[in-house]
């Protein structure tokens, strides 16, 4: 699948089921990783968080209840943004856009959150050239996604996403998660797994 059309598909995909989002198949899968997403957010304190790939404002909406940074959300459906919208009000400034051109300033935020978008990103590293930029230099990336519990399942999975019709576009494992983010200068730390399909992981810059 070409970059482009994994955008168009995962823009269709998440259009289409913003309305009934948490109840779907992929709004039951991610959930586990939500708790344990905001307690690392809340431990860090910070001032500015930005959840990249917000989808529906789940992850945004318990973080609000707890904590008084200035919030901000981005997804690449406009569906997704006017759900959460409705759900987090005015004081969560909500935007649609491409995690491959963000639209805030150099070194704004001291938190950004990734959760189960990663994987449909098709240029991850121009996605992390932009978290890069837009995190502070003591910022963290807190991110969480699918991944697989042994080397023959992962490639079994990322042979299967050529037929995907959501926008899923790599999965990837412990070790290429680890090389990525350091080749763009980012300290790994606090891998976890949540269950046999799913890590969070901390990186902040080095």
């Amino acid at each position: 699948m070409s970059q482009e059309k994994a955008k168009q598909a995962t823009k269709k995909h998440f259009d289409e089921s913003a309305e009934d989002y948490n109840n779907s198949y992929d709004g039951k899968f991610v959930k586990c990783m939500y708790d344990e997403i905001v307690e690392r957010v809340l431990a860090a304190n910070p001032k500015s968080i930005l959840d990249l790939g917000c989808g529906n404002g789940n992850i945004l909406e318990k973080i609000k209840l707890k904590s008084d940074a200035d919030l901000y959300g981005l997804d690449l459906s406009e569906n997704m943004i006017e759900s959460a919208k409705e759900k987090l009000g005015a004081r969560v400034e909500l935007k649609v856009g491409d995690a491959e051109q963000l639209p805030y300033d150099d070194n704004q935020f001291d938190i950004i959150v990734c959760n189960a978008s990663f994987h449909h990103y098709p240029n991850p590293d121009r996605v992390l050239l932009e978290i890069r930029r837009v995190l502070k230099p003591k910022g963290t990336l807190v991110l969480g996604d699918p991944t697989a519990p042994f080397e023959w399942y992962l490639k079994f999975l990322n042979w299967g996403l050529k037929w995907s019709n959501s926008g899923d576009f790599r999965i990837y494992g412990k070790k290429e998660i680890h090389e990525l983010l350091l080749k763009h200068g980012f300290k790994v730390s606090d891998w976890k797994k949540i269950n046999y399909r799913t890590f969070v992981i901390n990186a902040s810059g080095i």
